[in-house]
């Protein structure tokens, strides 16, 4: 049994722009692919994994997106799912001695509607991740860019247990 110190948490957030609807991109969040148009970004915009990404580097010290996969079109994330960007990452925070506890997500914006694919989109990040993974879904009442229909938002809360003790 591990002790409270041996317990850290992280926090990421990610937000994307939805592509032009002339140029229509596939949509995926939380490593599923969604009905309707998709968001800008160098990988595959899932604003979900990659606030989860942030978190869980956050936690681990390990420091974020940007460094680890870089930033642009000629990046090394560039073209990327967002599933392997993040097997990448757990991988990475299990090679550093640590293990993912707990996950809560939440997705802000005004489509798709998360509520009728929640339970699918749950268990997907769980058994990727292994631990569970809570999802929620808010809109913001017509405010910012998410509730004018610009785009998608995410926060990404992670517990990680320390599992090797380094000197």
């Amino acid at each position: 049994m591990s002790d409270s110190s041996d317990l850290r948490n992280g926090l990421g957030f990610d937000a994307h722009r939805f592509a032009d609807a002339r140029n229509p991109r596939p949509l995926f969040l939380a490593c599923l692919e969604w009905e309707g148009n998709g968001v800008e970004g160098d990988s595959d915009g899932d604003v979900a994994v990659h606030a989860t990404i942030d978190a869980l580097l956050s936690a681990t010290g390990l420091g974020d997106i940007g460094t680890l996969f870089g930033v642009g079109a000629d990046s090394r994330g560039a073209g990327m799912r967002g599933e392997a960007m993040l097997r990448e990452t757990l991988g990475l925070v299990h090679a550093h001695g640590f293990e993912p506890v707990s996950m809560s997500i939440s997705i802000i914006g005004n489509r798709p509607k998360i509520g009728r694919r929640l339970d699918e989109a749950q268990q997907r990040m769980s058994q990727i991740c292994g631990c569970p993974v809570g999802i929620t879904a808010t809109t913001t009442d017509g405010m910012g860019f998410t509730g004018r229909g610009e785009g998608l938002a995410a926060i990404a809360s992670v517990l990680v247990r320390k599992t090797v003790a380094f000197a």
